[in-house]
């Protein structure tokens, strides 16, 4: 009988993400042909602290490209992007930018968050659902943008933000369903990877690249 090995805690560097996506096809074999179109996933690691929030707020309902033009312009504008830079700029200097005044919000929200104490770090070692629910207090962080920050910049091994449009798209194809499948469908089908779902969402994302003729769709 082979020996079983325990599978990495978090999902940190290509090898981690290796061994989840490999278990993942073991669990569901549809995921192999998947696989096979992607090619190879792409890690997206990011910054695991408040940058990394303020990245995913930045990208809400816009393409990766126009949010890391924002963020280059934030960067220059700020200096380091920390609570205490983002908090002591004026609205006019965070709207020069690009941002939004309900971005704007959010991460003023995020940033007094964190300096009253809350230690973004901290959520890797709870359970998804309860780190999901600690991010989404924050007024502006909906489920969206925890469960991305909590995948890409904690590596979190078992979220799956369906609803994701990529993801959405993705699906469609990957499940032969005749429209894209809303919010409720995708989840539902995703609890059929646990607990490799963010294992199936960075293959879903990259296969979505490859439909879409390497025009990217993932949020990092």
């Amino acid at each position: 009988m082979p020996v079983l090995t325990a599978l990495p805690r978090t999902i940190a560097n290509e090898d981690d993400l290796a061994a989840h996506i490999a278990a993942l096809v073991r669990l569901d074999p549809r995921m192999a042909k998947i696989a096979g179109t992607a090619g190879p996933v792409p890690l997206r690691w990011m910054d695991h602290g408040f940058a990394g929030l303020v990245w995913v707020i930045m990208g809400q309902q816009i393409s990766t490209s126009a949010a890391k033009a924002i963020h280059d312009r934030l960067e220059t504008t700020l200096g380091t992007i920390t609570p205490e830079t983002a908090l002591a700029a004026s609205d006019e200097v965070l709207r020069s930018a690009g941002l939004s005044i309900q971005k704007i919000r959010s991460i003023r929200a995020s940033a007094q968050y964190v300096q009253d104490g809350f230690d973004l770090a901290s959520l890797v070692d709870i359970e998804a659902e309860d780190a999901v629910a600690a991010l989404s207090a924050i007024k502006g962080v909906g489920r969206w943008t925890a469960e991305v920050y909590l995948l890409f910049a904690l590596g979190h091994t078992d979220i799956f933000p369906a609803g994701d449009l990529a993801l959405q798209e993705a699906s469609k194809v990957a499940l032969g369903l005749d429209e894209r499948p809303k919010e409720k469908v995708v989840l539902a089908q995703a609890e059929a990877w646990r607990p490799h779902r963010s294992a199936a969402a960075r293959l879903l994302w990259a296969y979505n690249r490859v439909l879409k003729g390497g025009r990217d769709g993932a949020p990092v």
